[in-house]
């Protein structure tokens, strides 16, 4: 019979694993814009991962939210094959001036994303809706981007909460884009550097760093290291009483 030790060593590493299954799951249902950082200035692609999180209905529209207080004077959409994608313009209070001194009356402040009958993201999938920005703002170290997620049985799932520093995480935190400083000299980030207006940088790679699926990925990968040691110790113990 194996020992008490070895029965609770088994026992911790399966409670273990129900743990961060559990705390893994929430983050990766959230909508989330992925990368989560940007170079203020500059022109960057990201893309909107939204994930369909109910059981039974399937996700037919998503809409963004740009700040007005924040404007991006470039906004582009990328193809999305069975989605069609919209924007409306708001009028600035104040204008977004170019390089080449001319003013920027209106900008981008919603993007609406809608799905043909059969491109409709089901239960246990997600979609990438990617988008070319900039140039970004430089008054601001972040962008709140609100979004709705609509589902074809009428269910709307707000993601408008604003995540503070300190505290915990709301249940429907808005996608955030973190903007930092740009280095000095004139020095660009890798994958930071500025375009001229209209130019789209490359889309996010899929592998990113900030892809929540590789983060739940490699936490499985060690709760499953962390029960196949239990199950070892549980077969040595085994082999050593019989002998």
């Amino acid at each position: 019979m194996p020992s008490i030790t070895t029965r609770r060593l088994v026992t911790t590493a399966v409670l273990a694993a129900s743990v961060v299954a559990a705390a893994a799951v929430p983050a990766f249902a959230h909508v989330t814009v992925q990368p989560g950082t940007a170079t203020q200035g500059a022109y960057t692609a990201v893309a909107f991962r939204v994930p369909d999180e109910s059981d039974t209905a399937s996700t037919t529209k998503l809409e963004v939210s740009l700040p007005a207080d924040h404007p991006v004077a470039s906004v582009a959409t990328e193809p999305l094959p069975g989605w069609t994608a919209t924007t409306e313009k708001t009028k600035l209070a104040t204008p977004i001036k170019t390089d080449d001194g001319d003013e920027i009356t209106d900008a981008v402040t919603k993007i609406t994303w809608t799905a043909d009958a059969g491109a409709k993201i089901a239960p246990g999938q997600f979609q990438d809706f990617k988008v070319s920005l900039g140039p970004l703002p430089t008054d601001t170290d972040k962008l709140v981007l609100k979004a709705l997620q609509t589902y074809d049985d009428g269910t709307i799932v707000r993601w408008i909460e604003d995540a503070k520093a300190g505290q915990a995480e709301p249940e429907h935190p808005a996608p955030t884009l973190t903007l930092t400083k740009a280095a000095a000299d004139g020095d660009h980030p890798a994958g930071a550097a500025a375009a001229p207006a209209g130019a789209q940088a490359a889309p996010p790679a899929n592998g990113s760093s900030d892809d929540p699926t590789a983060r739940i990925l490699g936490i499985v990968g060690i709760v499953v290291a962390v029960i196949g040691t239990a199950v070892g110790v549980l077969g040595l113990r085994r082999r050593t009483d019989r002998a």
